[in-house]
């Protein structure tokens, strides 16, 4: 009888858990995706979606790694690499065609759809919510029970944390949690913004567009079907912000005057910007007209975050090493982890082949190894990270620090935030 093969679970079908179980599949090492949410439908997948932009050492690297990179660049384009940055008063300080970058753009819809269109339906089980995990050694070999609820408990040798920011397998490593970042952030959506409002697809252009002043911000990037996706950012130090200004429970269009006339510092800016607020939170309405408008607080993981190693368990992306948005990191680093740990994953095939409890023994080293190397990057990567954050939020006139940064190191030094970090709490 031929000796067990190594039992992999990848908790989490993000950009992570997707770009590994590729990178795995290509080699033909089996294992299981686990994921929370429902399957996507091609209806989901085709609507408006944040963009992000994937760097050449990073998301790029291992969008090649997959052998994907042709078909990924015919995906990128609906926002270009172009940017603006506008004063609170509406006034343009800064613009570029993207010249200077080379880090393309793609829908998050569009990158989970590459991804998903090449990994085997039969290695994603969807609507499995991870209730708890649990580590036990028996004749010194490691197993991890995974506590799926109704859809029953399961058992692995390996189990990599690719679920997101409230990782639960991060409690069988550490018990930190996310912080709160003092931003709140609130998603619009400016359908048709060429036809209906050609002048507000004017002011923020066809890339990046950002705003901001008195501590906050505006922003927008261009997506599908000719949509400006809108983002308002706040700085508060009130975590529940959105509950205590009542703002939760209101829709778009019943939030617009709070925002752009209720006592926010908004109401103090350019016309131009509290116009493009305005007509976001009426088509948003106008298209959701049930729905309450989307704010939730930023998180991040304390700048170092790491955890003693222990053998069969890691943790990659917003479970590793969560930080806002303001450099475009992580879905980069999440992508670059997946990357870095197939390959340790692969070289531990290669010396100890397919007996599980070899494998174990060939892994671990690799492992520890990679999580250290991850740990650095991430260290200087959210430093970079909590710096921006400072220079767009930390004066009254960040529009001016953001143009003088851009300027002095040229585009690809920072990019502009999008919602895909803003994590709501747990439930």
């Amino acid at each position: 009888m031929s000796p067990p093969r190594l039992r992999i679970a990848i908790v989490g079908g993000g950009p992570a858990g997707l770009t590994l179980g590729l990178l795995l599949h290509k080699r033909g090492i089996p294992f299981i995706i686990f994921e929370l949410r429902q399957k996507p439908t091609p209806e989901e997948l085709a609507k408006p979606a944040g963009s992000l932009d994937l760097h050449q050492e990073s998301g790029l690297a291992a969008i090649r790694g997959c052998d994907l990179f042709d078909e990924f660049s015919s995906l990128t384009g609906d926002c270009t690499e172009a940017q603006r940055i506008s004063n609170k008063d509406g006034n343009i300080i800064y613009t570029d065609e993207g010249e200077l970058s080379n880090r393309p753009e793609i829908s998050r819809h569009k990158l989970t759809e590459l991804l998903l269109s090449h990994l085997p339906a039969s290695l994603i089980k969807w609507g499995h919510k991870l209730l708890g995990a649990k580590s036990s050694t028996a004749s010194g070999h490691t197993e991890i029970e995974l506590d799926f609820g109704q859809n029953g408990k399961q058992t692995f040798d390996l189990v990599i944390g690719a679920d997101g920011a409230w990782s639960r397998v991060r409690t069988l490593l550490t018990d930190v949690n996310p912080q709160y970042a003092g931003v709140q952030f609130i998603t619009l959506n400016i359908r048709q913004i060429t036809t209906r409002y050609p002048h507000l697809a004017e002011l923020v252009g066809l890339g990046s567009f950002a705003c901001l002043g008195d501590r906050h911000g505006v922003s927008s990037q261009r997506s599908v079907q000719d949509v400006a996706r809108i983002y308002i950012m706040i700085s508060t130090e009130d975590e529940h912000f959105a509950t205590t200004t009542g703002l939760s429970s209101k829709t778009p269009a019943q939030a617009k005057g709070k925002l752009i006339d209720g006592g926010l510092p908004f109401s103090r800016w350019g016309t131009n910007i509290k116009e493009l607020v305005a007509v976001a939170c009426d088509d948003e309405s106008a298209a959701n007209p049930s729905a309450h408008l989307d704010i939730m607080p930023l998180y991040s993981l304390p700048v170092g975050h790491s955890w003693e190693h222990r053998p069969c368990v890691t943790l990659i992306g917003d479970a590793a090493h969560l930080m806002c948005p303001w450099a475009g990191e992580g879905v980069n680093l999440a992508m670059k982890d997946s990357l870095l740990l197939s390959q340790a994953i692969i070289k531990a095939h290669e010396i100890a082949g397919q007996d599980a409890v070899s494998l174990q023994d060939a892994l671990d080293p690799l492992m520890k190894e990679f999580e250290a190397n991850m740990m650095a990057g991430a260290k200087e990567e959210a430093q970079g990270t909590v710096e921006n954050g400072k220079m767009m939020f930390g004066s009254d006139d960040g529009a001016t620090a953001l143009a003088h940064f851009f300027k002095s190191h040229g585009y690809e030094a920072i990019e502009m935030p999008t919602a895909d970090s803003a994590i709501r709490p747990r439930s």
